[in-house]
């Protein structure tokens, strides 16, 4: 992929967590931390698990858009970190932060390597 293909791919993807994090970062809902799941005015609690959640979802993006950054500052985005194989363009344009090739993300996904 071309490098600065790649570095707008990037800065979208950048853009996009960084405006998603900002939007989860207003605090919890529940203002009293006694309160217990199933007592009256707890809607808000499933609310605060589930921002929480996606909170550590973003990071773990964010985590992954900063390899890819210093794989491309590196010369090696677009290679597979297991094989060296060469990831596809149309796999980077779909997954910018993409790590390895389809098949090898399915067998780690497994637990086969």
């Amino acid at each position: 992929m071309d490098p600065d293909r790649a570095r707008e791919l990037l800065a979208g993807e950048r853009a996009r967590i960084e405006q998603a994090l900002a939007s989860h970062s207003e605090g919890p809902l529940e203002a009293d931390e006694r309160i217990e799941p199933g007592d009256k005015e707890t809607e808000d609690l499933y609310q605060d698990e589930l921002d929480e959640g996606r909170q550590g979802d973003l990071r773990e993006e964010l985590a992954a858009l900063e390899r890819a950054e210093t794989r491309l500052a590196e010369g090696t985005y677009g290679l597979s970190v297991d094989s060296g194989e060469p990831i596809p363009d149309a796999r980077l344009e779909a997954s910018p932060t993409a790590e390895r090739t389809a098949e090898e993300q399915e067998r780690w996904e497994r637990g086969g390597y």
